[in-house]
């Protein structure tokens, strides 16, 4: 494929059955038939080998909201994802996971790796987030949620955080986190949906953005104009838009 005086570029093949998209928020979403390499740091939506295996590279950082192998996931470098589901997921030497949740039926861990998260299911999730929520909301201002292990300094002019101890809730009574939760994992699921069009998947998704970030206001702006949007709710739909209607309901 290459003639004399030509530099020697690494030939990129795209297998056929292969399906590349991009989002409106230029978030890649790759679906491949067999397996996967992962050479390019990025941030991506979806991430599929349908009959094969997937492979991030060492000194590779992904993010995505997905990532989906028939076989196996190896990761050498650094993944954070919502959700991983493979029939094994290694990391190898010095690999660095943040999965929120980690659906397999095998997960080798190298001595010097490290995960963080590794929840089974949605209800797992719901259940930690919810039980933990206070402690969720006391956290200092100057702790760096950007991943390094040394907190922020703090200025002479700020006063430190006072750490509180909350008051026990009644179990039975969802709190303001856990209807944002509870909404929040439902329009995960919801945005799978192949068969939502166009207008709907864009209308949920910024809802859901505004979840991810617990940007309150803005889901409060756009969520009910983004529901009616979605010409037949699903039961995930009706969830997400219940636990939101008393979620502002409550805090209006």
């Amino acid at each position: 494929m290459s003639t004399a005086g030509e530099a020697n570029f690494p030939t990129m093949i795209i297998p056929r059955g292969t399906e590349i998209r991009v989002n409106t928020h230029g978030q890649l979403s790759i679906k491949t038939p067999g397996n996967l390499v992962i050479q390019n740091s990025g941030v991506y939506s979806e991430i599929e080998s349908t009959n094969g295996s997937i492979r991030i590279e060492e000194n590779v950082t992904v993010e995505a909201v997905s990532i989906r192998a028939g076989q196996a996931c190896f990761i050498q470098g650094t993944l954070t994802a919502w959700k991983v589901h493979a029939k094994k997921i290694t990391l190898e030497d010095r690999a660095r996971a943040f999965i929120m949740l980690q659906e397999s039926e095998h997960l080798e861990l190298a001595k010097s790796a490290r995960l963080v998260g590794n929840f089974a299911n949605e209800k797992e999730l719901f259940f930690m987030m919810g039980k933990f929520s206070p402690q969720l909301k006391e956290l200092p201002g100057a702790v760096d949620m950007s991943g390094g292990s040394q907190p922020r300094e703090i200025s002479e002019n700020v006063r430190p955080t006072t750490l509180k101890v909350p008051a026990v809730t009644n179990p039975g009574t969802p709190t303001e986190e856990q209807h944002l939760l509870a909404a929040q994992v439902a329009l995960e699921k919801e945005i799978m949906r192949a068969d939502l069009s166009g207008p709907e998947s864009e209308a949920l998704r910024e809802v859901l953005f505004g979840l991810r970030e617990r940007n309150v206001q803005r889901v409060g702006l756009t969520w009910r104009d983004a529901f009616a949007e979605v010409r037949n709710p699903s039961e995930n739909v009706r969830n997400a838009y219940d636990h939101l209607e008393k979620y502002f309901g409550k805090v209006s």
